[in-house]
């Protein structure tokens, strides 16, 4: 008796069940069968197929479910029945169903779409424009002496080479974009990875501005010729092929009629496809090729601006992602809502509301109760409120102004302030500077203001380091330092005696001067 050929398939029912790893190995071999012209297997080949000899058990329960779901189909063994016990005992050989074959094909199909990388094809713009001048040379010949075969083969050709770089264009430019999302991943290997991807990019540019511009003009060349004439041509032989000419017979001649119709259908929209990858039709609807060049010049932008941020998060600098994905990181580490409050008014700065003033009254009242924070409203001390913010809405009184203050002497001391903290700050960049070259290590104790001048400008250095670097020169952003720093090899980690404690760090040869100051000539 066969089975498997039920009204009620299901070949997709595999997937997403708990042996779907078994039944995907199991139909990948009747796949590959297939592709060897083994029409029939027996379990005892399909457990050896997957290298499971001794588990002829668990397969045949996994062939018998995929005949349940239609993806197979089971028809008696005859061949080894020897004696009447072997006749009566069930033994089978499997093949693949039609819809079996079908859902196998699907999602060949859908894997290979989903692992496809794609590719900015620079040489099937060549093909591409070699086809089309062949094509232009064709065109011009007359209809009588025009080979059919020859146009055929040849749009065949660049229908194909054409619809390979518009896949792979599109398939690449996501991808693209999932590697810039996904970038925080492997920060080194993008690093490097992404200077060989620019100049990747740049080349296609660069060939498709080129060829696309030889493209167009050959497009329009052949356009001239009557392209329709071109296509009917290309569409009669398909068509004669598919559905033979039957002139006697009228329901054959509609079936020609119809295919004809569709199959030419089908190379002018080709065609337009073409047109429209390469000419544009006005400046609100730009080409294919137009848009895919901006797209490609955006994608060099953010790969520069991904790169960028990631060498600031290398550098010690934080944006504000990575900022809140600490602070939730704290939060999940807090040892109990106490610390989480705290940390939540320390993070947001949110404080009761001070629209009201708490009068002495209150203030006494909460501190011989002290509430917890989960007794109710009506259950918590009243807050006196003034009886003149009652009547008046203000706690203002009403009369003359008040007397303008006289601020003299706060700004001589707000003077005086500034004039130390300058001289604080001079004295410090004195210090700092080193009037040539010099080792962190000779560097001595720091005083708390040149240690705070000093992390800035090494700040500001390893911000401007690239990461294969070994020396760096910059300058600070109010233009008064500037700052060479350079590895020494195996120079080894040194520390930095301060007053706020120890810094420790590689060795490296630094020279720090002063641009406030006027050169010395000698």
């Amino acid at each position: 008796m066969t089975t498997g050929t039920g009204a009620s398939r299901q070949p997709f029912a595999h997937l997403g069940t708990p042996n779907e790893a078994l039944y995907r190995d199991v139909l990948r071999t009747f796949a590959r069968a297939r592709d060897r012209f083994i029409v029939h297997m027996r379990p005892e080949d399909v457990a050896a197929d997957l290298g499971r000899p001794g588990d002829a058990e668990p397969v045949g329960a996994a062939l018998d479910q995929l005949v349940g779901w239609g993806n197979l189909r089971a028809d008696p063994d005859t061949g080894r029945v020897t004696t009447v016990a072997d006749f009566h005992r069930a033994r089978y050989l499997y093949q693949l169903t039609s819809a079996g074959q079908a859902a196998e094909e699907a999602i060949a199909v859908y894997e290979e779409a989903i692992g496809r990388r794609g590719a900015l094809q620079s040489v099937a713009l060549a093909d591409i424009a070699g086809q089309l001048r062949a094509l232009a040379e064709l065109a011009a010949v007359d209809s009588v002496d025009l080979d059919p075969a020859k146009l055929h083969l040849l749009l065949l050709g660049l229908a194909e080479r054409f619809t390979g770089l518009a896949d792979n264009a599109q398939a690449f430019m996501a991808s693209l974009r999932r590697v810039i999302d996904f970038s925080d991943g492997d920060v080194a290997a993008f690093v490097a990875y992404k200077q060989r991807l620019i100049d990747y990019i740049n080349r296609f540019i660069a060939d498709l501005a080129n060829r696309g511009a030889e493209i167009a003009t050959l497009l329009g060349r052949i356009e001239g010729f009557d392209v329709d004439r071109l296509l009917t041509v290309a569409a009669t032989r398909e068509a004669a092929d598919a559905v033979p000419d039957l002139p006697d017979d009228e329901t054959a001649n509609t079936e020609y009629d119809t295919t004809l119709a569709a199959t030419l259908d089908g190379w002018r929209n080709r065609w337009r496809g073409l047109r429209d990858w390469f000419l544009s039709a006005d400046s609100r609807h730009p080409s294919q090729a137009r848009l895919l060049r901006g797209a490609a010049v955006s994608a060099i932008t953010q790969l520069i601006d991904t790169v960028a941020t990631l060498n600031e998060r290398r550098s010690g600098r934080s944006d504000r992602s990575a900022d809140f994905r600490a602070l939730a990181r704290w939060f999940a580490e807090a040892p109990d809502d106490d610390a989480a409050h705290r940390l939540w008014r320390a993070a947001f700065g949110l404080t009761p509301a001070r629209h009201l003033s708490v009068t002495q009254p209150t203030l006494a009242a909460w501190h011989d109760v002290e509430p917890s924070p989960t007794t109710p409203w009506r259950d918590a001390p009243a807050v006196h409120i003034s009886p003149q913010l009652r009547r008046t809405g203000s706690y203002e009184r009403r009369g003359k102004p008040t007397r303008i203050a006289d601020h003299d002497e706060q700004r001589r001391l707000l003077l005086a302030h500034v004039e130390r903290e300058s001289a604080q700050v001079a004295e410090a960049r004195r210090r700092l500077a080193t009037g040539g070259p010099v080792l962190l290590s000779d560097l001595g104790t720091l005083d708390a203001r040149a240690f705070r001048l000093f992390l800035g400008l090494l700040g500001d250095a390893m911000s401007a380091r690239r990461p294969d670097d070994t020396e760096v020169k910059t300058t600070t952003g109010d233009g008064t330092m500037e700052i060479r720093l350079s590895l020494v090899d195996d120079g080894g980690t040194v520390a930095i005696d301060t007053e706020d404690g120890v810094l420790h760090g590689q060795e490296h040869l630094i020279e720090i001067v002063d641009l406030s100051r006027p050169p010395v000539f000698a």
